[in-house]
């Protein structure tokens, strides 16, 4: 049996969108800073496809399935938006997000930095309140 005409149309759709969404629109490219950190875009993609037809039978009484006219046409849409940037350094990784956040979603992205101050200031008492250590060795000689 012969191929029909919306299957071509959905193929060639298909292959547009399979050209257009792959996995570097997703997670951008790695970018190496002078400092040694890399940076790394990162981005939501969504799409939608839609295809449709109909034979039609041009005003005949009596239509015949093998000789009616096809009419159909497809469509495709993608959409892609910046999400953030995954910041990797000799510090950790942080994501950076790319759109205006809350307070709330701010504050929650700042936390794990400002655990990592603590702790760090914490380990900064704890060896300035040590008693120095006091080594002696002896000789004969």
């Amino acid at each position: 049996m012969a191929e029909h005409p919306i299957e071509s149309l959905m193929s060639t759709s298909m292959e547009s969108i399979r050209e257009m969404v792959d996995v570097n629109t997703v997670v951008g490219d790695p970018v190496a800073t002078q400092d040694g950190s890399t940076i790394i875009p990162i981005s939501r993609v969504s799409f939608g496809f839609v295809a449709g037809g109909g034979e039609y039978a041009g005003g005949l009484s009596q239509p015949q399935a093998e000789n009616l006219p096809f009419a159909g046409g497809a469509g495709a849409g993608v959409s892609v938006h910046p999400v953030g940037f995954l910041v990797c350094s000799a510090n950790g990784v942080r994501l950076l997000s790319a759109s205006c956040a809350s307070p709330m979603e701010r504050l929650v992205e700042l936390l794990p930095q400002a655990l990592d101050g603590l702790r760090a200031m914490e380990q900064e008492d704890e060896q300035r309140d040590r008693p120095p250590q006091v080594s002696a060795a002896y000789r004969e000689g």
